[in-house]
């Protein structure tokens, strides 16, 4: 049986050597010669990164989520295992959750026999880019899962805290861009150019006002634009402008109604004033939504094992590709404390590795459970 220690090594090693999105290529090897060690089999999918394991019998089955990509982000957390790979480092923590869904399947693995079905544990690519759980639900290696059980470290809640709600948990996340088309010209002679400055200017002011003026005040959303450039020198009327942001919302609807305000801003704007502007909308992960009978599993489960559970208000905005399974499986993501200084996707990002401790109690506990339901 792997001990507490086992998880640390494990991970320590996947966070020293990070990979990032659909090039996990050494993570994957990695987690393949564990899973073999163990004699846990791989299932044959056509997945050039991550992989699906398999342990237990018959034809009932739950599924066990872990994502394994990094961020490109440059560590500056300064410890033994800190990141070799320049440019990557495990800022979200999937390195964590990584050792703790192989303490899971390894601890399957010695009660298989036991076992009322079969567990098919996910280590899944490219989650920073939002199509990981797409690709892996595409292979069809989760069709009739009875549910799908994910989690995520999260650095605000102390080691020992765990919290879920029903329904919407984390928002979707979307990228709009805007590329303007003017025409250039001296800066003394603005009236022999189309000046992209005049356009973006009233562009970020139509963009900032759809939540404010086209949402209800009880419906939530966010509308931020990250980026934008236009221009380079003090004497010249600049050719283009480039903006980009994101929107986060939780229902489908208005994420449809934003996605129409920006495309009619940019449509309206460019008539207004007889410049090209191409408007770009790239949706990205969905809602993550969770069941409400796997949700009141998951806290009966949660306080079984130790956790101080906290039912939560309202669902976060940060993104998860979760979704991908949560749209067509029944399924259940929960957040578990790690207790870092700093949040998530910040190159100081610290997490407290006793989270490592409960985590596969929890989830072998809840895979019993649903396999022991009629």
């Amino acid at each position: 049986m792997p001990q507490y220690e086992d998880y640390i090594n494990w991970r320590r090693t996947f966070h020293q050597y990070p990979e990032l999105s659909d090039a996990e290529y050494e993570t994957t090897k990695r987690i393949k010669r564990i899973l073999a060690s163990y004699d846990i089999k791989v299932l044959d999918l056509p997945l050039e990164t991550g992989l699906v394991a398999e342990v237990g019998q018959g034809d009932q089955f739950v599924a066990v989520r872990t994502d394994i990509d990094a961020l490109p982000i440059d560590e500056q957390v300064k410890h033994e295992f800190t990141s070799t790979n320049e440019g990557a480092m495990h800022a979200c923590g999937h390195d964590i959750h990584m050792a703790s869904v192989l303490g899971v399947a390894v601890r399957l693995k010695e009660i298989e026999n036991q076992l009322n079905g079969r567990v098919r544990i996910i280590f899944q690519a490219a989650e920073e880019l939002g199509y990981g759980a797409v690709k892996v639900a595409n292979t069809g290696a989760i069709d009739g899962a009875k549910a799908v059980l994910g989690y995520h470290n999260y650095p605000t809640l102390d080691i020992g805290e765990f919290a879920v709600k029903s329904g919407v948990i984390t928002s979707s996340v979307d990228r709009f861009e805007f590329k303007i088309k003017g025409k250039g010209a001296h800066a003394a002679k603005p009236e022999q150019g189309k000046d992209p400055m005049i356009v973006l200017g009233q562009l970020i002011n139509s963009v900032q006002s759809i939540v404010s003026r086209n949402l209800s005040a009880f419906d939530n959303a966010v509308v931020t634009i990250g980026e934008v450039s236009c221009g380079n020198t003090w004497n010249v009327i600049a050719d283009e402008a480039y903006v980009q942001g994101t929107v986060r919302s939780f229902d489908e609807d208005k994420r449809v109604l934003i996605e129409e305000r920006l495309r009619a801003i940019g449509s309206g704007l460019a008539e207004v004033f007889g410049v090209d502007i191409e408007t770009s909308y790239h949706r990205l992960p969905g809602a993550v939504v969770n069941d409400e009978q796997l949700t009141n599993d998951a806290i009966a489960i949660a306080k079984e094992v130790g956790y101080n559970v906290s039912v939560m208000d309202k669902p976060l905005t940060i993104g998860e590709d979760f979704s991908g399974f949560s749209n067509k499986y029944p399924s259940v993501f929960v957040f578990i404390g790690s207790n870092s200084e700093y949040d998530l996707h910040h190159p100081k990002y610290d997490p407290d590795e006793r989270i490592l401790e409960k985590v596969p109690d929890y989830f072998v506990t809840f895979v019993q459970k649903l396999l022991n339901e009629n």
